[in-house]
């Protein structure tokens, strides 16, 4: 009797690890489900924060991340350490967009965004990194499915990989830490809803609508918005010292000039306009869209350019690199009351 037991046990056990072994899924399989998922879905809404670690100091964007098949997408960050209004990263019938609706200012580029590169809150671009690579890794929790993959940052060598985190019930991404070579996480991006089935409005995608999204936040007077200013200076100058500041007033605000000399030369300009302008300007610029941790750049051969607290940067150089130039309006922080 005891013999019979301990065979039907035995066979017991063998068909609870067969059940489980048939329970796993593969690399393959997961890929083919997320993949799956995104091509029956007719978009997507996701909220995440995004935390980045590369500057002096730490910086946390909330995101808002819209995307309709087949080509429209729109994400919103706002810089919790940014007074004067989010930015958002526009892609509709008329090209690529990165606006400023509190200055009412807009750079244009290209339509090659996002597949010219990897960007961590778009989840088709977490699903192309992982079917590019053929050496990603793969492993499983008890709720997530997780993959390491090489990243594709044209403007930033420094972060090779990612792990990326994917809920085991809905195929969603969860978290995604992008690493640097000693796989240190310098960013983090954390999901906290992601809706397979939203709603959207004709207009949601449109460029008019969307520079009026967050105006509220630009109403400042002329005294204030002047009493406020601000000069930053790089921390991080590649061997370059400063060797001249100069201050412009201008007609409706002031600009700051300073040429910086030594290993390399270069000219970091700031302004600040006491009355924002009530027409749009865009800008069209053949580069890239670059994440310089405080706020989202705007990279071409010999300039970068973005929009923090109500100011306008522009660092432009014939000497640096492309990846000098990078560093240096990341450290665009140090702080000297004007």
């Amino acid at each position: 009797m005891k013999k019979m037991v301990g065979v039907r046990g035995a066979i017991l056990f063998g068909l609870i690890l067969l059940l489980a072994a048939c329970g796993e899924q593969s690399k393959e399989d997961v890929l083919g489900k997320l993949e799956s998922n995104l091509e029956s879905m007719d978009g997507y809404k996701a909220k995440a924060v995004m935390t980045m670690t590369t500057g002096q100091e730490n910086q946390t964007y909330n995101i808002d991340i819209w995307h309709q098949k087949k080509d429209y997408y729109r994400v919103e960050l706002a810089n919790e350490q940014d007074e004067k209004g989010s930015q958002i990263i526009l892609k509709n019938d008329d090209g690529v967009f990165v606006l400023s609706p509190a200055l009412n200012k807009s750079f244009k580029f290209q339509k090659e965004w996002p597949e010219n590169g990897s960007q961590p809150y778009l989840y088709q671009s977490l699903v192309s990194d992982i079917a590019n690579d053929g050496e990603a890794t793969f492993t499983t929790t008890e709720d997530h499915y997780i993959f390491k993959t090489e990243t594709n940052y044209q403007s930033n060598n420094n972060l090779p990989y990612q792990e990326i985190y994917f809920d085991k019930e809905s195929y969603t991404p969860v978290k995604v830490k992008v690493l640097d070579k000693d796989e240190n996480a310098l960013v983090q991006v954390d999901y906290s809803e992601f809706n397979m089935d939203p709603d959207f409005n004709d207009d949601d995608f449109a460029m008019e609508k969307n520079m009026k999204s967050n105006k509220a936040k630009e109403t400042v007077s002329g005294k204030d918005n002047e009493d406020t200013f601000t000069v930053l200076y790089p921390l991080e100058m590649v061997g370059s010292e400063l060797v001249e500041e100069k201050e412009v007033d201008m007609e409706n605000g002031k600009r700051v000039i300073m040429s910086f000399s030594g290993e390399k030369k270069f000219t970091l300009v700031e302004e600040k306009l006491d009355v924002i302008p009530t027409s749009a300007s865009s800008q069209m610029v053949n580069g890239d869209i670059v994440n310089l941790g405080h706020s989202i750049g705007v990279l071409s051969d010999n300039t970068i350019e973005w929009t923090n607290n109500g100011m306008n940067f522009m660092l432009a150089s014939d000497e640096l690199t492309k990846d000098e130039l990078i560093h240096v309006a990341k450290s665009v922080q140090g702080k000297k009351a004007k």
